[in-house]
């Protein structure tokens, strides 16, 4: 689990052309509770998309979980819910970005973005004025 999310990190914030590529890691196993906090986590910050294990045969031994409770990990179950799990993956327009800069320039940006029309305009304006910042 710890490769799998260094590499995850290193994938997602070293190369710019991951931006609007999701990612998600297929295994064959659970995964302890010492990792539920560490999955949620990097799902919120929408740094991966979700961690599957496509075994959902595997008895839940003593700290051992299927699933975590934002689904940063989840267990599936069946065809049908792995089917699900991609469709709603394929069909969102999802862009990764992330950065640091202090607040009076982050109001300078949002308010710039939100000179614009329309929502999608709003999220491509803040997405290039980003860029300067970067």
């Amino acid at each position: 689990m710890l490769k799998a999310i260094g590499k995850l990190i290193s994938i997602r914030v070293a190369n710019p052309c991951t931006r609007n590529i999701p990612l998600v890691v297929l295994g064959n196993s659970p995964i302890t509770k010492h990792y539920e906090k560490k999955v949620d986590s990097l799902k919120n910050l929408r740094i991966i998309q979700g961690f599957l294990s496509l075994n959902p045969s595997l008895h839940p031994k003593k700290g051992v979980i299927k699933n975590t409770p934002k689904k940063g990990f989840q267990t599936i179950e069946n065809k049908k819910n792995l089917e699900k799990f991609f469709g709603n993956l394929i069909h969102s327009r999802m862009i990764y970005f992330s950065a640091m800069t202090v607040k009076s320039k982050l109001g300078q940006i949002i308010s710039k973005s939100n000179r614009e029309k329309n929502i999608e305009g709003k999220a491509e304006k803040f997405l290039k004025l980003m860029e300067g910042v970067l």
